[in-house]
């Protein structure tokens, strides 16, 4: 799948396919293909690991390198041991800091995170059985996108009305937003633990006093 590709399916689902008279642009379809593309990767970034050479003596990692960064999983550092020894952490910007008792020697630290996913003339990251999930998005954005622009609009684009487009698009942007929610890394279990929480959980029935 690549970029053309996805513009054709959305187009076909669009009956937009009449290339002497689209009712979109190229553009325009790329732009809401983007559109989802990014609430994907939220969802469901594509994930990565990076080698990150520490300084001796300081806890602040510079990720500023990660480009396209979504969220940061987690940190191992000392690296390649068994167990694994993931560090507690803090990020601000493109700073992270290490919480745990490992303070840095220069040596490396990989840093497991998520990534913006891309489509582009030749490839795409977006997984083969998610791709129609893209093309719903982009639809249900190009339907309300142009349920905008044409109300108060004479009508020369066929029978069908900007309510009806408005309607469409809504429906298929709820269906996205649902998947997207059903597939979203908040709601997916993980069958491991990688450190305890830096803030202990509070207790909802015991007062431990100040």
């Amino acid at each position: 799948m690549n970029l053309s590709d996805m513009r054709a399916i959305v187009r076909r689902d669009l009956h937009d396919e009449d290339a002497a008279n689209y009712r979109w642009s190229n553009d325009e379809i790329d732009r809401h293909i983007a559109h989802a593309v990014k609430d994907f990767s939220e969802a469901l970034p594509l994930e990565q690991k990076a080698t990150k050479a520490t300084t001796s003596g300081s806890r602040e990692l510079d990720i500023s390198t990660l480009t396209g960064r979504v969220m940061v999983e987690a940190v191992e550092y000392p690296v390649d041991e068994f167990p694994r020894s993931y560090q507690r952490f803090a990020l601000w910007g493109d700073m992270l800091t290490l919480l745990g008792e490992e303070v840095p020697d220069g040596s490396n630290a990989y840093i497991y995170y998520g990534k913006l996913h891309t489509i582009d003339a030749t490839s795409s990251t977006i997984p083969t059985e998610h791709e129609d999930l893209i093309a719903t998005g982009a639809e249900g954005y190009a339907a309300v996108e142009w349920a905008a622009f044409a109300i108060n609009r004479v009508n020369i684009g066929g029978t069908v009305t900007p309510g009806e487009f408005l309607t469409w698009g809504n429906d298929r942007l709820g269906y996205f937003r649902a998947e997207l929610r059903r597939l979203g890394r908040r709601n997916r279990v993980r069958v491991r633990q990688l450190y305890r929480p830096y803030y202990p959980p509070l207790s909802k029935s015991t007062d431990y006093g100040p």
